[in-house]
């Protein structure tokens, strides 16, 4: 199957109405370390509130509004009534590879074990998510108030194993997408125009089923993985296919 352009993921997001401790709605707060992300608003309000080392802010999200934001921004969808959104995301398959950080307490995110076991969905997923965007929304508040330095130097701790995992995705989906269009480059200041002869079209059904993400109810699009190879000078990666999470 072609790649989506230029090695982006695609999702349909119907954001939780699940109400929190402060009587506002909405998903988990969390941070991604190397990732983009974009939404694109199709239906509802709500905004998203995210926290840099800028401070806080909180954006409307209106039906037609493109909001994004880079990597080390936690943010928090919060639903004020129906919130659909369009969520695209940089560096697809990363995202689902682990680069997302939840704001669970300190405590939580010092201890890999205790974390995994907090981020983790078993049993019943509906009550899971629900009690997983709880704790997050304990330690987002609690960095409202400071300690965002800490909570980047804990995250960074927890993903330093899949790094290397990390690398090869990146390499073999955006990386390459990107080299492939300076290739066409060259072909075409060459005079090539050998690539214009293998147009094709790709479409993907709308998936059926629903999953619980960090923010909502996830339609993931999900696209093959491009096939990997280890690292130069490495006999391959220590995690080559890391246990898939959904942003």
């Amino acid at each position: 199957m072609t790649p989506f352009p230029g090695g982006v993921g695609i999702s349909g997001l119907t954001v939780y109405d699940w109400e929190a401790a402060d009587g506002l709605c909405g998903g988990a707060p969390h941070m991604h370390l190397v990732c983009s992300e974009a939404y694109v608003v199709i239906g509802g309000a709500g905004s998203v509130q995210t926290l840099t080392t800028s401070g806080f802010a909180d954006t409307p999200l209106r039906p037609g509004d493109v909001v994004w934001f880079t990597p080390g921004t936690i943010h928090r969808l919060v639903n004020a009534g129906g919130l659909r959104l369009v969520v695209l995301m940089q560096n697809s398959g990363l995202p689902e590879a682990g680069d997302a950080v939840f704001t669970f307490p300190a405590p939580v995110l010092a201890d890999p074990p205790a974390y995994r076991k907090a981020a983790a969905l078993t049993g019943d997923h509906s009550a899971a998510a629900r009690r997983r965007r709880d704790l997050a929304l304990e330690g987002f508040l609690a960095l409202r108030e400071g300690g965002l330095r800490e909570f980047h130097t804990a995250a960074a701790r927890l993903k330093s194993e899949l790094l290397d995992a990390w690398r090869i995705r990146w390499r073999d989906g955006p990386l390459a997408a990107a080299v492939a269009t300076g290739r066409q480059l060259e072909r075409l200041k060459a005079g090539d125009l050998s690539h214009l002869g293998h147009g094709e079209v790709a479409r993907l059904e709308r998936p059926e089923h629903q999953v619980f993400g960090m923010c909502g109810r996830l339609h993931p699009y999900a696209l093959p993985d491009p096939p990997t190879r280890p690292l130069a000078g490495s006999p391959g990666s220590p995690h080559p296919h890391p246990p898939k999470e959904l942003f």
